[in-house]
């Protein structure tokens, strides 16, 4: 999992993307790899335009769709301020402080956060982040659509120095950073700030399996989005496929998940808190929770808003592959499945609720 250079990042033909040649000019590595086994270890570097350093994380379920990267904030400092026409969604990995949001003309808005926080700065607005603790760094993690924005546009200046308001998305509410949930619709939340992820109160999803549970997040009027998901002891979600570069951030638990194309073998990886993976276009991948504690975790994700639809394949996630969806049900999946999984019980003494979820999973 070593750091690349970006300019080996080019396709076979040697052309390169905008988006290659912006990784070029932010002289900062970039990590490739199927899965990142802890965000709050993760080496970083020094980064001129945030002012402070951090690491690109280019991981292969991307696919050039979207990116993520970490960066951190010294004890008692700032980053430096920007503004873009990407869109962002940052996850308080470590630490607490205050992000200041402006356009040009308007006051600046203050909010603060602190670890488990999830917030998206509006579309090319300023903003800027501070550390409020003097003793510690601050760590965060944002996922981003600049790959697509950037190869867009194929303008780095622009993306950059655009000067469009953007005032349907954020026109300096007052309000816009309270917390505050509007429920459009029955397990979605639009709402621009979250106080802690790993506490957010989520409502129950059978068809997904296993006594999940589970809550989608709309922010700042982007077309990327998050969903919450947390499912109980000694079960496992049901196997499913959707488009590349939903990040998955694992925040509290321990277990495994397996990824595979259609007619493949499987690839296993194993998570605890704060690991991240990404699975690509199409993979069917599965999650087990084979610890002590129920598993929770936070997937974000590009081009998936329910307001703003149609900017990708709609994937029948929830839907049986018999009848033209991607989630394969407890009935149909490889018997070795859920005997991997029961071994992988045994040795920690975990009782297997399996019974009980397949139980319900057939009366739902």
């Amino acid at each position: 999992m070593a750091p690349i250079s970006p300019k080996k990042l080019g396709n076979e033909l040697g052309a390169r993307t905008t988006y290659e040649l912006f990784l070029e000019r932010e002289g900062v590595p970039a990590i490739r790899a199927f899965h990142i086994e802890d965000i709050r270890q993760v080496e970083l570097h020094l980064w001129a335009r945030m002012g402070s350093r951090g690491v690109y994380l280019n991981l292969e379920g991307t696919e050039g769709v979207n990116d993520c990267y970490i960066c951190e904030i010294p004890p008692g400092k700032s980053l430096e301020p920007q503004k873009h026409l990407f869109e962002e969604m940052v996850f308080v990995v470590s630490g607490h402080g205050a992000t200041n949001i402006w356009r040009d003309g308007q006051k600046k808005q203050t909010f603060e956060w602190g670890e488990g926080s999830l917030f998206s700065p509006p579309l090319n607005a300023w903003y800027q982040h501070f550390n409020g603790q003097g003793d510690k760094p601050v760590r965060l993690l944002a996922m981003t659509n600049a790959p697509t924005i950037l190869n867009l546009f194929h303008n780095i200046d622009f993306v950059f120095q655009c000067d469009y308001p953007f005032r349907d998305r954020y026109d300096g509410e007052e309000d816009f950073f309270s917390g505050n949930v509007k429920v459009p619709a029955a397990g979605f939340s639009d709402t621009n700030f979250i106080r802690d992820v790993k506490s957010f109160e989520l409502l129950e999803r059978t068809d997904r399996g296993a006594g999940g549970r589970m809550m989608m997040i709309e922010m700042a009027n982007n077309v990327m989005s998050a969903h919450i998901s947390q499912f109980p002891i000694g079960t496992y979600k049901k196997a499913h496929r959707h488009g590349a570069g939903a990040h998955v951030i694992i925040l509290k638990g321990e277990g495994f998940s397996v990824m595979w194309p259609e007619g493949r073998n499987i690839q296993r990886y194993h998570w605890r808190a704060g690991s991240l993976l990404v699975p690509p276009e199409r993979w069917f991948h599965q999650h087990f929770n084979v610890g002590g504690e129920p598993a929770r975790y936070l997937a974000l994700k590009p081009f998936s808003s329910r307001k703003f639809p149609g900017l990708r394949k709609q994937w029948g996630t929830s839907e049986s592959v018999k009848t033209g969806g991607d989630q394969i049900e407890y009935e149909d999946e490889d018997p070795r499945i859920r005997q991997m999984f029961e071994e992988e019980l045994a040795k920690r003494g975990v009782r297997s609720q399996m019974d009980n979820a397949f139980k319900a999973a057939r009366q739902a």
